[in-house]
């Protein structure tokens, strides 16, 4: 799968594929853990919208919220991404 901006007509994107065996990272790892190997942070407007939205995608929230107007949030696959209200 390919993200691109409206209007894309090259430069930046994001491609993801899928790993079979993967192994989801543990948010926040500890001693012997799988850590995160990227993490995206995405500005968002209205921070409840885009958790919900999220979540129609197939995200789950993390169960630990370190920051009020931040919501960390893991992918199907495990990996963490952090959502972002104005001020977080």
């Amino acid at each position: 799968m390919v993200l691109e901006p409206p209007g894309y007509g090259g430069g930046t994107g994001l491609a993801f594929q899928l790993e079979e065996d993967h192994v989801p990272p543990t948010w926040p790892a500890g001693p012997g853990d799988v850590a995160m190997q990227l993490h995206l942070d995405v500005a968002v407007d209205d921070l409840p919208a885009a958790v919900a939205r999220a979540e129609q995608l197939g995200a789950r929230p993390a169960s630990y919220q370190p920051q009020e107007l931040v919501r960390v949030m893991l992918d199907p696959a495990g990996h963490p991404f952090c959502l972002f209200a104005p001020g977080g």
